[in-house]
C-alpha cells in the first residue's frame, strides 16, 4: 500500500480496519458526515469457526462449567454455534461474565436476558474484578480465538480463578491486496491481527503521510514494534472511543 505524501496535514478520508457495519446507526457515519470525509471499512482480518468435533478433540466439557467469560461478539457466537453442533443444552443456571455492556446485551440474541444471570465490566477483566470477587468459587469457561486476549488469561490466572480456555473460533489474515494504490489520510486499527494483516499483505509498507488511529494498549504496541508514528491513541481519559479520539484530532488539523 503506497501513501500519497502530497496529501496535507488536513483529514479528507478514513480507512476503519473493520467490516462495514450492518446499519447506519455507527458513529464513524456520523463523523463522516460533520467533517465531509471520504469513509470506507474493509476488514483486515476475518473470523473462521473451529467445529464441535476439533473442539471435542480438546477435552473441553461445556457442562463441567457454571460460567462463562465473553470478551468480545465472537465469542457469544461461537459458544452458542459450538453449543448448537453438539446438541448441548446450555443450562438456565449458567453465570455470564461480560466484559462490556455492549456484549451483555448482544446476548439477547440467543438468551432471554431478564431470565438469565448475566454482569458485566465497563471493558476489561479487572472492571470485572468486583463481581468476580464474589463468584470465584465458579469454574469458568473462557471461549476465544487462536490469538486469545493474552492480558485476560493472565488477569484470571494471577488472580487464581478457575478458568479453561476453549479455541472456538480462529483469526485469519484476509487479503486485501487490492488497496495497493488506494490513499488514506486516516487508517484505524482494533487489533494486532489487523497490523499483521497490513504487512503480510503489504510487506513494504512505509507510512508517509498517513495518520494512524489505534484502539487498545496491546494494538498500539504492536504498531509501535513495526516502527509506525502513532497519532490517535484511544481510549484515553479525554476520548473513551474510538471515534471520539478521532474527531479531537480531525478539529486540530481540519482549521
Amino acid at each position: 500500500m503506497q501513501i500519497d505524501v502530497e496529501r496535507s496535514k488536513k483529514v479528507k478520508s478514513i480507512l476503519v480496519t473493520l467490516p462495514k457495519p450492518e446499519n447506519d446507526k455507527s458513529p464513524y457515519f456520523t463523523l463522516a458526515e460533520k467533517y465531509n470525509l471520504k469513509l470506507d471499512f474493509r476488514g483486515f482480518i476475518h473470523v473462521e469457526g473451529v467445529s464441535a468435533k476439533d473442539v471435542r478433540k480438546e477435552k473441553v466439557n461445556f457442562a463441567d462449567f457454571s460460567a462463562v467469560i465473553f470478551t468480545s461478539k465472537n465469542a457469544v457466537d461461537h459458544f452458542f454455534r459450538v453449543c448448537e453442533e453438539m446438541r448441548f443444552e446450555v443450562s438456565a443456571e449458567l453465570k455470564y461474565f461480560c466484559i462490556s455492556e455492549t456484549i451483555a446485551l448482544y446476548l439477547q440474541k440467543y438468551i432471554q436476558y431478564r431470565k438469565r444471570k448475566i454482569f458485566f465490566g465497563k471493558q476489561t477483566a479487572q472492571d470485572l474484578e468486583d463481581v468476580l470477587k464474589k463468584h470465584n468459587k465458579e469454574k469458568f469457561l473462557f471461549p476465544c480465538s487462536d490469538v486469545a486476549n493474552e492480558e485476560t488469561q493472565r488477569w484470571l490466572q494471577e488472580n487464581g480463578y478457575d478458568f479453561t480456555p476453549a479455541v472456538l473460533f480462529r483469526t485469519v489474515i484476509s487479503d486485501i491486496k487490492d488497496l495497493k494504490d488506494v490513499f488514506y489520510d486516516i487508517i484505524v486499527f482494533f487489533s494486532p491481527s489487523s497490523v499483521q494483516s497490513l504487512y503480510e499483505n503489504f510487506p513494504d509498507f512505509i507510512q508517509n503521510n498517513t495518520r494512524i488511529a489505534a484502539f487498545g494498549a496491546t494494538t498500539q504496541q504492536a504498531l509501535l514494534e513495526h516502527g509506525l508514528i502513532l497519532y490517535i491513541p484511544a481510549p484515553t481519559p479525554n476520548a473513551p472511543s474510538m471515534t471520539m479520539a478521532i474527531e479531537q484530532y480531525i478539529k486540530q488539523v481540519n482549521k
